[in-house]
């Protein structure tokens, strides 16, 4: 019997404690480190500071998204939704298409890494829950 034969209800009593402090600490170190990983490879592609890359409010608006965006991707990736991946990307470029057309480095390189980085969380989540 697959996971969606069990329901919700059953999906939550096979999950252990240790499932569930595994994936917590997942998420918060994501959320805690992935603006840095950004802020960090910007600042090396681009050779400026991060705070000489975009406007404050740039940067407000890409801080939230990128969290956003790193939750969804997590949360796609613990549970087996791969192809919804594609929709946060589709999605954020259709959001954020003016933007990028007027930054293409900062955008598209910011995006590219954050979905990366969650990526590769993801799957050592997903491989720490499944090993465990």
């Amino acid at each position: 019997m697959n996971i969606k034969e069990k329901g919700c209800v059953k999906l939550i009593e096979d999950i252990t404690y240790l499932d569930l402090i595994i994936v917590i600490l997942g998420y918060l170190l994501l959320l805690g480190t992935s603006g840095w990983i950004v802020k960090y490879v910007l600042a090396k592609v681009s050779k400026k500071k991060y705070t000489e890359i975009a406007e404050q409010n740039v940067l407000d608006t890409g801080f939230v998204i990128g969290k956003c965006e790193n939750l969804l991707i997590l949360t796609f990736m613990l549970l087996e939704a791969y192809t919804a991946l594609a929709l946060i990307f589709a999605a954020k470029t259709i959001v954020r298409g003016e933007d990028i057309k007027k930054n293409s480095l900062y955008f598209l390189t910011g995006t590219m890494v954050n979905v990366t980085y969650s990526i590769i969380i993801g799957l050592v989540v997903k491989t720490l829950v499944d090993l465990v």
